[in-house]
């Protein structure tokens, strides 16, 4: 999420003048004796976390601004003496503000490629290992139950459990996660590597499937999911659902 370039400077500044105050005398517990003081106090404190945040994100970013020259603008703003007219600093502002967004872009592809390249050589591990079928498309999976249950059609409605994690074993979504209730959805409306993989499943069996990120989000980043990732999900197809019953929410969504 991109950090508001003025919100950052601000953080910066605060940060830098409390350091500095801290140096010159130690600190005072503040006197919170009214409801202004406290209503003030806690206005204070909530911004400062804010603008921490904030700087913190900034700092991931490596752009490098000086310090003490941000205390010494707000200080001058203060003062009503700026040495920067207002249009100066608008146009400072929005180079910084589009060097921000460049240097996010460049972390940005360079993490897509990064997890791309850690994929595939996840799925070519994985491909080695005992029980794991890879099919045509690069969908890979293993039986863990196996069940003589009819299997779905893509356009048919499937009631399941699940649990999906990243490769390296974190869990970003699950049935359980949801209150452990069964979730039904069309087969054909969730990612290409669910549609692909339960067809495969007979009612009643359990499967643990390895999807590539292209059978996934792709490059997209999808709430919890980062761009490129490869997604491993336990899945248990409990039934295949009449057509005309109700649709809840899927997992997995395209």
């Amino acid at each position: 999420m991109r950090v508001t370039t003025k919100l950052s400077l601000i953080a910066a500044a605060l940060i830098s003048l409390s350091a500095c105050q801290e140096e010159a005398k130690a600190p005072v517990a503040p006197v919170l004796d009214t409801d202004a003081a406290k209503q003030s106090y806690a206005l204070g404190v909530s911004a400062g976390k804010y603008l921490s945040n904030a700087i913190e994100e900034n700092k991931k970013l490596e752009v490098a601004l000086n310090s003490e020259l941000i205390v010494r603008g707000v200080q001058d703003a203060v003062a009503g003496k700026a040495t920067m007219t207002d249009e100066e600093i608008q146009k400072v502002m929005t180079a910084l503000d589009e060097q921000l967004r460049n240097k996010q872009a460049e972390m940005a592809k360079k993490k897509a490629e990064e997890a791309k390249a850690g994929g595939i050589a996840y799925l070519a591990e994985n491909a080695k290992k005992a029980g794991v079928t890879t099919t045509a498309s690069g969908l890979q999976y293993e039986v863990i139950t196996a069940a003589d249950g009819a299997k779905p059609k893509a356009e048919d409605k499937v009631r399941v459990k699940y649990k999906g994690t990243f490769t390296d074993g974190k869990e970003f979504d699950s049935t359980e996660k949801n209150g452990g209730e069964p979730v039904e959805f069309p087969l054909n409306q969730v990612i290409k590597g669910w549609t692909e993989g339960v067809q495969l499943m007979g009612v009643g069996s359990k499967f643990k499937f390895t999807i590539p990120s292209e059978l996934a989000y792709g490059e997209r980043d999808v709430g919890p999911i980062p761009a490129n990732s490869v997604l491993v999900f336990e899945v248990e197809l409990l039934g295949i659902v009449p057509t005309e019953a109700a649709e809840p929410a899927a997992p997995a969504k395209k």
